[in-house]
């Protein structure tokens, strides 16, 4: 079965599946979904990324923890990356809404800056490219109150190395203006950003 969107169509697909390593049910997606229990499924253990890149989100209506989902196959849903207390508390059982992301064709294109306080105050820095540890390229705590996206898609991560929590920005959204924490991710408690890498197509 396949959901099609004549907006999207051609570009993007997702394949998922309710158990481990592609088994039991599967539905292919080319547009986003807002809840996958509508078209008959309780759980997502498993999905492929056949073309474009997805955020899937922990529960229904784009709310909860985000994951970046790019090209590949995903066996397990640790696979799909955040931190290891999401699965202990929804032990590979999430409603997974999935909503392609525009990322550009070349990485060169990717620009964000970060900025230390909210509404764009403080001190700022320019990104290009990708960043295990910003306080290893020179940044000066382990927070980014605001930030814009110039160009491009990126995910953020609560710690370095592209661990902890996951926040997609882009600058399809909110015309690429994060004024706030806040409107990081509907999960987003804390300003806390220590590594950033772009999202590939």
């Amino acid at each position: 079965m396949t959901h099609h969107c004549t907006k999207f169509s051609g570009h993007w697909k997702i394949i998922v599946y309710d158990e481990e390593c592609f088994q039991g049910r599967r539905h292919e997606f080319t547009s986003e979904c807002c809840n996958v229990m509508e078209f008959g499924f309780e759980t997502v253990r498993s999905l492929r990324v056949e073309s474009g890149a997805w955020v899937g989100y922990e529960h229904a209506s784009y709310q909860g923890q985000q994951f970046i989902l790019e090209r590949g196959e995903y066996p397990q849903c640790d696979a799909f990356g955040g931190t290891l207390s999401v699965f202990i508390f929804l032990p590979l059982s999430l409603s997974l809404p999935l909503t392609p992301i525009h990322p550009p064709q070349n990485h060169r294109e990717c620009r964000m800056t970060i900025f230390e306080r909210e509404n764009f105050i403080g001190r700022k820095g320019e990104l290009s490219d990708d960043y295990p540890s910003l306080q290893a390229m020179g940044w000066c705590n382990n927070e980014v109150g605001s930030l814009r996206v110039q160009s491009g898609a990126f995910v953020c991560y609560q710690y370095p190395g592209y661990r902890g929590y996951q926040y997609i920005m882009e600058c399809d959204r909110h015309c690429g203006e994060y004024k706030h924490f806040r409107e990081f991710g509907s999960h987003c408690q804390t300003p806390q950003i220590q590594s950033i890498r772009r999202i590939q197509q």
